[in-house]
C-alpha cells in the first residue's frame, strides 16, 4: 500500500517540525517547506519563502499531496515577516491551486482569532481561515492555546525565562487567565485530522479543560525546572511594559523576533482562552493539563540553564553594541591623543591617523551591524577577530599599554568572552 503523502509548511518551525515528525510516524511520506533550514532534516525538504510563492510554485509542490498542514505563522510585521502576505496571501495562493482538488488542508490557526481583534496576529489570521473555509471543501482548522513542548521559543522561552528569573517574581499580568495545550497533543490533532478521523469542516480549539492565571502557570513552570526558594513579589507599571514592547518593536524591523513584541504583550494581557467543547464534539480526545504535560518533559539542569541565560543574550547583543560603538566615537574625539601613542612610538603621523581613524570606524560598524539580526554572530566574530588584533598590534607597537593603570588591553579580553555569547547561541530554529 503506498504511503500517503503530506506537505507541511512552516517545517522548521516549534510546531512544524513536531507536525513534520508526528506525521512521519503515523506513516506519511513528509515534505517540508521553510524559509531557513532545520538543523535536522527529517523529511524531504524544500527551502522557499511562502510569501513569495504563487499559484505556479505551489503547483509544483502539491504533486501528488493529499494533506497539506499550514504552520506557518508570523506574531508581528517586521524586516523578514509581513503578516497580510503570510496568514492571507499566502492562503488565497494556496486555495487558487487546490481549486478543484480533494486535498485535505489542516490549518493550525490560534485560539482567539477574530476578524474584529485588536491586533494584526488575530485579525489577519482570522481572515486567512474565512478565506480557506470559504472557498476550500476539504479542510480542518484547529486553533491551539499557548503550546508547551520540549523546546523553548518565543512566548514559552519567555515563560520559562520569567519562572527561572533569580530573586524578583515580576507580577506583569496579575487577573489574567491562560489555558495550554500540549505540542504532542497538537502534533496528535494534526495527524488525526490528516488521516480523515477529524471530519473535513472541524473548526476546533485545543486547550486544557482549566483556565488558571499567569502567575499559577509561571509558579507550576518554575517548580517544573527545579528552582526553590521564595521570590520577592514586584509590580511592574503598564507604561514600562509598553515601552518595552515598543522597543521591542523597532528592533522587529532589524530581524529581531522578540516574544516582548506590542503583540505578543497585548495577547498575554487579554488572556489566553478556547472553546474547549468544540474539540471534543468533533471527537478529538481530550488534551492533557499543563501538571501532565510538564510530568511528560522531565527538566535537567540545562533547562534550568536556558531560563537563566536566555535574558542574557539580549543584554550581551546591547553591550556589546553600546561599547563599540562608543569605543570609535571616542577614538575620533580623542584622535590627537590615540595618534600621539603611535607617533610617539616612531610611526608616521599619517599611517597613524589611517590606523586610528580606520579603527575607529570598523568598530562603529561593528557596533551597529550587530544589531541587525541577520549580522549579529557575523559582528561578533568580527569583534573577537579585530579584538584579537588589537591586542597583538598593542603588543608590538605599544606594549606598555599592557602595563597601564588602568589596564586598557587587558579589559579587551572580557570583551571577548562577551562577543563570544552571541556567537555561540545565535542560531535559526
Amino acid at each position: 500500500m503506498p504511503e500517503k503523502t503530506a506537505l507541511v509548511l512552516g517545517a522548521s518551525g516549534l510546531i512544524g517540525k513536531a507536525c513534520v515528525s508526528a506525521l512521519a510516524e503515523a506513516g506519511f511520506s513528509v515534505t517540508g517547506v521553510s524559509r531557513t533550514r532545520p538543523k535536522s532534516v527529517v523529511c524531504n525538504w524544500v527551502q522557499a519563502d511562502l510569501t513569495r510563492l504563487d499559484p505556479k510554485d505551489f503547483h509544483d509542490l502539491l504533486a501528488d499531496t493529499e494533506v497539506v498542514v499550514n504552520a506557518a505563522g508570523a506574531l508581528q510585521d517586521g524586516a523578514e515577516d509581513s503578516l497580510e502576505a503570510i496568514h492571507v496571501g499566502m492562503i488565497q495562493n494556496l486555495v487558487t491551486t487546490l481549486e478543484g482538488r480533494a486535498t485535505r488542508v489542516v490549518q493550525i490557526s490560534a485560539a482567539g482569532v477574530s476578524e474584529d481583534a485588536d491586533t494584526a496576529f488575530f485579525e489577519t489570521k482570522a481572515r486567512g481561515d474565512a478565506h480557506l473555509m470559504q472557498h476550500h471543501k476539504s479542510w480542518v482548522v484547529l486553533r491551539p492555546a499557548l503550546v508547551i513542548g520540549a523546546e523553548a521559543y518565543g512566548g514559552t522561552a519567555l515563560l520559562r525565562a520569567y519562572a527561572g528569573f533569580p530573586g524578583v517574581e515580576w507580577r506583569l499580568f496579575d487577573g489574567v487567565t491562560i489555558q495550554t495545550v500540549a505540542l504532542t497533543d497538537l502534533a496528535n490533532a494534526v495527524v488525526l485530522a490528516a488521516t480523515g478521523q477529524i471530519a473535513e469542516g472541524t473548526l476546533a480549539d485545543l486547550a486544557e479543560e482549566e483556565a488558571r492565571s499567569f502567575l499559577d502557570v509561571s509558579r507550576q513552570i518554575r517548580d517544573w525546572q527545579g528552582f526553590s526558594g521564595k521570590r520577592l513579589p514586584l509590580s511592574l507599571s503598564r507604561w514600562v511594559l509598553r515601552l518595552t514592547g515598543r522597543a521591542a518593536d523597532g528592533l522587529g524591523w532589524l530581524g529581531w523576533r522578540s516574544p516582548l513584541r506590542s503583540t505578543a504583550l497585548s495577547v498575554m494581557q487579554s488572556g489566553i482562552a478556547a472553546d474547549r467543547h468544540s474539540w471534543r464534539l468533533a471527537g478529538g480526545p481530550p488534551m492533557m493539563a499543563l501538571e501532565e504535560t510538564l510530568s511528560k518533559l522531565p527538566a535537567h539542569s540545562q533547562e534550568r540553564w536556558f531560563a537563566r541565560m536566555y535574558l542574557l543574550l539580549p543584554l550581551s547583543i546591547a553591550v556589546l553594541a553600546l561599547f563599540w560603538i562608543a569605543s570609535g566615537v571616542i577614538g575620533v574625539l580623542q584622535f590627537t591623543q590615540a595618534a600621539d601613542i603611535l607617533t610617539s612610538r616612531g610611526m608616521g603621523f599619517e599611517l597613524a591617523s589611517l590606523l586610528v581613524l580606520g579603527g575607529a570606524v570598523v568598530d562603529v560598524a561593528l557596533g551597529m551591524l550587530i544589531l541587525i539580526r541577520r549580522r549579529a554572530r557575523l559582528a561578533a566574530l568580527g569583534m573577537l577577530a579585530v579584538s584579537i588584533v588589537y591586542l597583538l598590534g598593542s603588543a608590538i607597537l605599544a606594549p606598555a599599554l599592557w602595563l597601564d593603570p588602568l589596564g586598557p588591553m587587558v579589559k579587551v579580553l572580557p570583551g571577548m568572552i562577551a562577543a563570544l555569547i552571541p556567537v555561540l547561541f545565535l542560531e535559526d530554529r
